[in-house]
């Protein structure tokens, strides 16, 4: 049985199409969640099921806590003490990030302690932030295996005691070339390393079949439609977004642009428009969309931009997912040279990049695809064909799916030989 941790449970579409994915071999797993999502991306039943028989470790009384951790020295007697000795005194990045630790550890008596009945071949964390510490300890507590997918936040704003769980690793995720080269400059080997992109299950998505896909049969439709969805937060870049559609407008370029999703930044971002008097040109929806819903959304457009930027606290995009999935449907793509958006986006080929924070650089590569309807269909077909051979989820899970099988496999022989050895002993 393969336990994954994580921070909100399928709160986050990765989550859901990941475990989707693992149901889908037939390899046995629980989903463990420190907090209860606000919100979940999904009609699917499957998910709703996953979410139904989802761990949920938080709210835990003080009381369960202090009970586990008398407890813990005997029910773990060989890895207790190295494990509390690493949380006071473990390569930490500050002061108040080991005092989160020794909190952390202290979840992780309690989680380690009910699983310790439980069929237990590998404990996976997907994020690496606090979540991580606690499936980090916990699989010490336990001695089983641990492993990791780090993404962005979780590595950079979010990160704590990441060079620790690089060496408890037994393997780590990468989502990207990006993060593989980040992980070696913090140490880690690269036997280690796996690459394991974030995909999405293609067969979802797909280019509209009344679009026409002659890039000469007819003219250009006017206006051209841009497309963006996403979190309205720094990191996705949408006030750049916002400007590139103002220097469009100020060029004479005829165009509409609707920006789907909610968040913080949603006032803001309407005031932007309202100050450019952009009001007849760039729609905000202030709503999410769903998983299943998202190939009618992106049908309705030409092209899709999600100008990636690094955020001012830190935080910053892996490799969207939403990129793969207009890329699916056929539609061409502008984003920007950030961590492992390069991978998916290869300049040129299957997608257009400009350099992040640049609106003057976007709005130009907006304006070379609006006009160049050729471009337009040669990377919606190259966009389409990378993400079917790279990042489909059949494909591009493989060598993680690989590694937890091995380990389901390694408990089975362990538990078989186990109950040969009683079996044997109990008859003489």
């Amino acid at each position: 049985m393969i336990h994954y941790i994580t921070s909100t449970g399928v709160g986050n579409a990765w989550v859901g199409n990941e475990l989707m994915a693992l149901a889908d071999r037939g390899i046995p797993f629980r989903l463990h969640s420190l907090h209860k999502p606000t919100a979940t991306f999904f009609k699917s039943e499957q998910v709703k099921q996953i979410a139904e028989q989802t761990n949920y470790i938080y709210p835990l009384g003080v009381w369960r806590i202090i009970t586990s951790l008398l407890l813990a020295p005997f029910i773990f007697p060989r890895y207790f003490f190295p494990a509390l000795w690493n949380s006071f005194f473990g390569r930490k990045e500050s002061f108040s990030i080991r005092l989160k630790s020794i909190l952390h550890f202290s979840v992780a008596c309690v989680w380690a302690r009910s699983l310790r009945k439980q069929q237990v071949s590998h404990i996976h964390s997907q994020w690496i932030n606090s979540c991580g510490t606690v499936g980090m300890y916990a699989a010490w507590l336990l001695s089983k295996p641990f492993s990791f997918t780090g993404h962005a936040a979780d590595l950079f704003r979010e990160r704590c005691a990441l060079k620790d769980k690089i060496k408890r690793a037994d393997f780590i995720v990468c989502i990207s070339s990006f993060h593989r080269d980040f992980y070696l400059s913090e140490g880690a080997d690269p036997g280690q390393l796996i690459i394991g992109y974030c995909g999405i299950d293609t067969s979802m998505f797909s280019p509209d079949p009344t679009s026409d896909s002659d890039p000469e049969s007819s003219p250009n439709k006017s206006p051209i439609r841009l497309l963006s969805a996403a979190r309205l937060v720094d990191k996705k870049g949408f006030k750049y977004l916002i400007s590139a559609c103002k220097s469009l407008a100020d060029q004479g370029v005829d165009f509409s642009c609707t920006i789907a999703g909610d968040g913080p930044l949603l006032n803001e971002l309407e005031y932007q428009v309202q100050q450019l008097h952009l009001g007849g040109r760039v729609t905000l929806t202030g709503r999410p969309i769903l998983q299943e819903d998202i190939p009618d959304f992106m049908r309705r457009g030409d092209i899709y931009c999600l100008p990636c930027v690094w955020a001012s606290d830190g935080d910053v995009d892996g490799l969207p997912q939403m990129l793969m999935e207009a890329m699916a449907c056929g539609v061409p793509v502008v984003s920007t040279k950030l961590v492992g958006i390069p991978d998916l986006v290869i300049d040129g080929e299957t997608g257009l990049l400009a350099e992040p924070n640049s609106t003057d650089d976007l709005s130009n590569k907006l304006r070379q695809l609006i006009e160049d309807k050729s471009l337009r269909s040669s990377l919606a077909a190259n966009g389409r064909q990378r993400v079917e051979q790279q990042f489909d989820l059949s494909v591009c899970l493989n060598p993680l799916f690989e590694k937890f099988l091995r380990n389901v496999e390694r408990q089975k022989f362990a538990e078989n030989s186990s109950n040969k050895t009683k079996a044997k002993g109990i008859s003489q």
